[in-house]
């Protein structure tokens, strides 16, 4: 199972609207608050939908990279 951290940066399936694919991690729980990192947009997303749509973590938060 992967843990995901607030700040992480991950690479989804689908594109946004915008047109790019990478989102930053802004909340965790049972839903996930992600921030679109081309045109800003924030939403929200159940867990199990976010697990799913997950193509990779491009960039961990910087506690995490430092460990």
């Amino acid at each position: 199972m992967v843990k995901y951290e607030i700040g992480d940066v991950v690479k989804m399936k689908k594109k946004h609207p915008c047109g790019v694919d990478r989102w930053e991690i802004t909340r965790t729980g049972i839903d996930f608050g992600l921030k679109c990192l081309g045109c800003g947009r924030r939403i929200m997303m159940p867990r199990p939908k976010f697990e799913k749509g997950v193509k990779e973590v491009v960039k961990g938060s910087e506690e995490k990279l430092e460990k």
